[in-house]
């Protein structure tokens, strides 16, 4: 395994949401790979325990700690589990995320309330309840990352993706005005905007026609991008020298770019 300044992940301690499938779950397995603790963050417990034992039998670090980032006690609770298991995290990743198309007149209000709940608000539970690690890290003068996990669809239109669309906006914004107020106290701020993603979000569509619509885009393209093509920039981009911030990534499959 090349480095490229990834032993400076060794010793890190990061916390990973999402981590139970696709993106989320190849993120904490490369941060694991390149020495760093890693605490895995999501619903599905069964999942996370399967996980955590894959990267311990890779000679990794790993935690299951079943959380519901849209209930903010939950995500204080597995804060704590956290704390008490590795100490204070200096690197977490927002991968948590649904992904639920439909035209807005629809009238889905069901699938508004939970990409709401989870794409931005699961995130700013998540950012409650460890930016003080993270500020503390910074102040100690070593590396602290943020990394929201956002979307193409933040900036680009897709027709009847309006809410998740707006959902990623937002989370791009969070993330370009956090970067004003924790980067001059030391926390970098990485906002990722992946494009076409082979990762189970498309499982979750309850419309048959975007479902065929998105399987057609698959097909079109060829070769989307794979979880670990995110995981790796991840990785890339909470090793570098920690006075080096790379705050806005877009990474699309080079058919779709």
């Amino acid at each position: 395994m090349s480095t490229f300044g990834f032993e400076r992940l060794t010793g890190r301690t990061a916390v990973v949401t999402g981590a139970a499938s696709g993106m989320g779950e190849a993120t904490a397995r490369r941060l694991a790979a390149h020495g760093a603790r890693v605490a895995l963050l999501a619903r599905r417990a069964e999942r996370l325990d399967t996980l955590a034992g894959k990267i311990a039998a890779d000679g990794g670090q790993a935690l299951a700690v079943a959380a519901d980032v849209t209930d903010p006690a939950s995500v204080r609770a597995a804060a704590e589990r956290v704390r008490d298991a590795y100490g204070a995290a200096d690197l977490v990743v927002n991968s948590a995320g649904v992904m639920l198309p439909n035209p807005v007149d629809a009238g889905r209000t069901d699938e508004w309330a939970r990409m709401i709940d989870t794409n931005l608000g699961g995130a700013l539970h998540v950012i409650d309840a460890f930016r003080a690690d993270l500020l503390a890290a910074a102040a100690d003068g070593r590396p602290a990352d943020l990394v929201n996990v956002s979307s193409i669809g933040a900036h680009v239109v897709f027709p009847n993706y309006a809410v998740y669309g707006a959902t990623k906006a937002a989370l791009t914004q969070l993330s370009a005005s956090l970067r004003t107020e924790f980067g001059p106290r030391g926390v970098r701020v990485s906002n990722i905007e992946p494009g076409l993603t082979d990762t189970e979000l498309g499982s979750h569509i309850d419309n048959p026609e975007l479902s065929q619509a998105l399987d057609g885009m698959f097909e079109a393209f060829g070769q989307a991008l794979t979880a670990d093509d995110v995981a790796d920039l991840i990785a890339y981009t909470t090793s570098r020298p920690r006075h080096v911030n790379l705050r806005q990534l877009v990474v699309l499959p080079t058919v779709q770019a």
